[in-house]
């Protein structure tokens, strides 16, 4: 790795000739930021590949911007910048993944049913229940509810004096959850989670697993991950809001 005084020397010979090659050798020198903020933003239903790969675009595209006279350190300059570019792609991400509009309105009626059966028996209602109630078929009942709508990170969270988001809470590797005031609350609730949805929290949102490797250890399918992690946040959502 070069010293600061190095690269400022390769930062004012790119910026004055456009040299590719001098480009590249900066950014083979800052990759570990891209490295660092991509397994940072890891357990959030992105691949760390993914994740690397925004990230290195993004450290590319602020070396090409960068001017040596604006009086900050590169990594000073290109951390919230890079940073800023993974938040924009997993909203842009969660606005993408839709479900069809007559599972996500079936959806909404089995969560509202569910709630209301709830509150009357203090158990959740069965997939044949909420078929028998909302009149479709119980095949059409669990399409419905592996279909979880995706919940943008910026979704807030919290209540009254205490408020914050979704990326704020749901993960972050070097200090978990205790970014959010609430953590009480949210490990309450992570504690009604049911006790595989449990696991799926601490091997992805904890330890950083990929899907396939939660799958293995669970001994499920990495559809099953995902489709368990979207259920895992909308419940957090609904509880938290």
């Amino acid at each position: 790795m070069i010293d600061a005084k190095e690269a400022d020397k390769l930062f004012r010979e790119y910026r004055r000739t456009g040299d590719v090659a001098v480009r590249n050798k900066i950014v083979e020198n800052y990759i570990y930021v891209a490295e660092i903020l991509a397994k940072k933003f890891t357990g959030r239903g992105v691949e760390y590949d993914d994740l690397l790969q925004v990230a290195s675009e993004a450290l590319i595209s602020g070396v090409e911007k960068f001017e040596p006279d604006m009086g900050v350190q590169f990594t000073t300059y290109i951390t919230p910048t890079v940073t800023g570019i993974i938040k924009n792609y997993f909203r842009d991400y969660s606005r993408a993944v839709r479900p069809p509009r007559r599972v996500y309105s079936l959806a909404s009626k089995i969560r509202a049913e569910s709630n209301e059966y709830f509150k009357q028996h203090g158990v959740k209602p069965t997939v044949k229940q909420l078929s028998a109630a909302l009149g479709v078929s119980e095949e059409l009942v669990i399409e419905a509810l592996e279909y979880r709508a995706p919940v943008s990170l910026d979704a807030k969270v919290g209540g009254g004096d205490v408020e914050g988001h979704l990326y704020d809470v749901i993960p972050d590797l070097n200090d978990g959850f205790e970014k959010f005031e609430d953590t009480e609350s949210l490990r309450a609730e992570i504690s009604k989670l049911e006790p595989t949805e449990q696991r799926v929290v601490a091997l992805r949102f904890m330890q950083g697993k990929s899907q396939s490797e939660v799958g293995k250890i669970l001994g499920v399918s990495q559809m099953f991950v995902s489709r368990a992690e979207r259920k895992i946040v909308e419940k957090l959502r609904e509880s938290l809001l």
